[in-house]
């Protein structure tokens, strides 16, 4: 006895909800994301009420995405100081998907395998698209970017999470060339974070010129 076919009408209202509305308007569908849904105002908004370490940090606020992004950015410009504008944003970037998919310690990442990622890359894909950059970073400048990262893992996890300086050195290598000092590692409230992390996005547009913007596809007005 076979079973009666479902009719796409009926298959498409028993389909999970896979989008998210954001404030400014947009659904992001997750599993299919569009350049077009894609705002920075809702990637600062995200990133900045993100926390990261899973929020077991010192301090009055959480240490946010966001302001991880900026160490970062700052690690990889004093690092590579021939840098393009490109590298420059997509540095700042470079965590940008979890402005809807969170943050994850890495050892749970592992856990979770490759489901996890391939949502990553998508998102990271049409994140890049949106204001004009390649879709993902070559192989050279993503190890240059995973550098910084680490570096300013490092401190984070001295300064901020409860890690013994020998026990980050483990976990993160020793860093060199750049101190805590250095680093806005000061936990900010969410809105500071927010305006910090656009007021760099934007300042890096500018550097890029004119053609940063052409390059990026227009988005349409939010229903």
């Amino acid at each position: 006895m076979t079973s009666d076919p479902v009719s796409p009408k009926k298959a498409s209202a028993q389909a999970p909800r896979a989008w998210q509305r954001m404030l400014s308007g947009r659904r992001l569908d997750l599993l299919d994301p569009s350049p077009l849904d894609v705002e920075i105002s809702d990637i600062a908004h995200g990133l900045a009420r993100v926390a990261r370490w899973n929020g077991q940090t010192q301090g009055d606020h959480a240490f946010s995405v966001a302001q991880h992004c900026l160490v970062v950015e700052e690690v990889f410009r004093r690092s590579n100081m021939a840098c393009t504008p490109l590298a420059l944003q997509m540095t700042l970037l470079h965590d940008a998907p979890e402005y809807v998919i969170g943050d994850m310690i890495s050892p749970f990442k592992s856990v979770v395998g490759g489901g996890y990622k391939s949502v990553e890359l998508r998102l990271e894909a049409a994140i890049h698209l949106r204001f004009g950059l390649p879709p993902h970073p070559t192989r050279d400048l993503k190890a240059l970017i995973k550098k910084a990262d680490t570096v300013a893992a490092y401190f984070e996890a001295t300064e901020l999470a409860g890690f013994s300086v020998t026990e980050a050195r483990k976990f993160f290598g020793q860093p060199r060339g750049i101190s805590a000092e250095m680093l806005p590692l000061k936990p900010m409230p969410a809105l500071e974070a927010q305006q910090r992390f656009l007021e760099r996005f934007e300042a890096i547009e500018a550097e890029r010129g004119p053609h940063a913007e052409a390059k990026a596809p227009k988005a349409k007005k939010a229903p």
